[in-house]
Parts: structure tokens; sequence; C-alpha cells
């Protein structure tokens, strides 16, 4: 009799344990979700689907980048800076493509003065944004890569709209943490998006959109 109830009391421990378990890991999972929005889907299908990898790897992201704390921009920066970018976005009417190449410098530049890692590490430095800016830092990552590839102009035009959300965050006073702030809603294009040249460019106005 007694070694029953010791067995059974063993049983419903493990039981107790397992429960928690389970719903801490679904706790976990939920709160990840949360706080990285599409990065979080971005991640899991570049796992091809395992969520378990995908959630360590944001876990990973983190322990190692979650301690970063806004570096303030020198004076003046900030207002260079809102020259490049206006510069760049002037420069996409006639050469897209160097445009495209421009901004992907200037955001690790600037990403690299609000105190991330360098640019030269980009995915230290993706990894290290993604953390903070969750939902901003897909334009980037579209950016950079079409910096190294020929893509269509409204390909391009639209990782340039992408890019501006993280730029708005970077250069405003409070860069770390903008996913507190964000909604799915508010990472559409915003109006001034669509209303400052090259974003109200349509595909016939645009030097070289006959690509796509």
């Amino acid at each position: 009799m007694i070694t029953a109830v010791i067995i059974a009391v063993v049983v419903i421990a493990a039981a107790a344990v397992l429960i928690v378990g389970l719903r801490r890991a679904r706790g976990g999972g939920r709160g990840l979700k949360n706080r990285f929005g599409p990065e979080y889907d971005h991640t899991v299908a570049r796992h091809d689907g395992d969520v378990r990898a995908a959630e360590q790897e944001l876990r990973d992201r983190v322990r190692l980048h979650g301690s970063i704390k806004a570096e303030p921009l020198p004076p003046g920066a900030r207002e260079r800076y809102l020259a490049q970018w206006a510069g760049v976005q002037e420069q996409f009417v006639e050469s897209p493509q160097q445009a495209i190449a421009e901004a992907d410098a200037l955001l690790a530049r600037l990403a690299r003065d609000r105190g991330f890692p360098d640019g030269e590490r980009f995915d230290e430095q993706v990894a290290a944004l993604s953390v903070h800016h969750a939902h901003s830092v897909h334009g980037y990552r579209s950016v950079h890569t079409a910096a190294y590839k020929k893509g269509g102009t409204e390909e391009l035009r639209e990782a340039m709209v992408e890019a501006r959300h993280l730029f708005e965050a970077l250069t405003s006073e409070h860069a770390v943490d903008s996913n507190r702030n964000r909604s799915p809603q508010n990472s559409r294009q915003s109006p001034a998006d669509r209303g400052h040249a090259p974003w109200a460019l349509t595909r016939r106005h645009a030097k070289g959109s006959g690509t796509s």
C-alpha cells in the first residue's frame, strides 16, 4: 500500500512538472511572437518551419543584444542623416539601383552610430536590430539584398519605402525600443511616404520602370 502511494505521488508530481513546462514553453512562444512580430515568422520560415529552432535563435538574439542601449547621435548628425536620406530619395528617380546601395550603406552607418554592431557584420547587425526594431528591420534586409542583385524598379521602390521605417526609428530621439509603439497597422506606408518623391512615383515616372 505504501509503495502504491509513493508511486502515485511520483506520477502526479511528474505530471505537474510536465504541465508547468508545457505552459511555460507555450507562453515563451507567444511572448517571442508578440515581441518579434513579422520577424518571428521570417525566422521560422528560414528554419523550414522548425519552430523550436527558430525560437531558440530568437532567444539567443535577446540574450546577446537585448541590453543594447541607444547611443545619442553626435550634434548635427541627425540633420546630416536626414539630408543624406533626402538625397538618396531624390537619386532614386534617375538611378534606383545606386540609390538602393547608398541607402544600404547609410542605414549601416546610422545603426552603428546608434550603438548597434558595425554594418560590416551584416547578419549580426540585423540580429541586434531585430531585437529592438523587429517591425522595421525587414526593410533594411530588403534594401541590403537589393543592393547586391538587380531588381525591377517597383521592387526597389518598395524596399526603400520599407527601409524608411527603420531610418525614422533610428533617427528619432528614442531609437530603442521601437517595438513597443509599433503595430501591424503602423508598419504600413505612411502618408509621408506616399507624398514624398520618389514614393509618389508611378511606374510611368520612374526611370527604368519597364523592368519588374
